[in-house]
């Protein structure tokens, strides 16, 4: 398994449209991927309103988790598009 923690710095956090964003390239990866938050709560980070269920803001810390083969790739291009999300 691979994990990485970020920080969100998006103004308005994790909503629906960067969601989608998020979901879909999680879709991409042969790896099964999990969103974690602070509290501990793990989702599938292919499920948009699991995701969304999470009610991720600004500042939120939150873990993406990587099962599978191309899991190192998968954790590295999630983390990325989180770190940098646009209203």
């Amino acid at each position: 398994m691979a994990s990485k923690t970020v920080m969100i710095n998006n103004e308005t956090g994790l909503h629906t449209r960067p969601g989608n964003e998020f979901v879909s390239l999680a879709k991409t990866f042969k790896s099964a991927i999990e969103v974690e938050n602070a509290a501990g709560t793990k989702v599938k980070g292919t499920s948009l309103l699991k995701l969304l269920s999470l009610g991720i803001k600004k500042g939120a810390t939150i873990t993406v988790h990587a099962t599978g083969e191309d899991e190192q790739e998968a954790v590295e291009k999630l983390a990325h598009l989180l770190e940098n999300l646009k209203d």
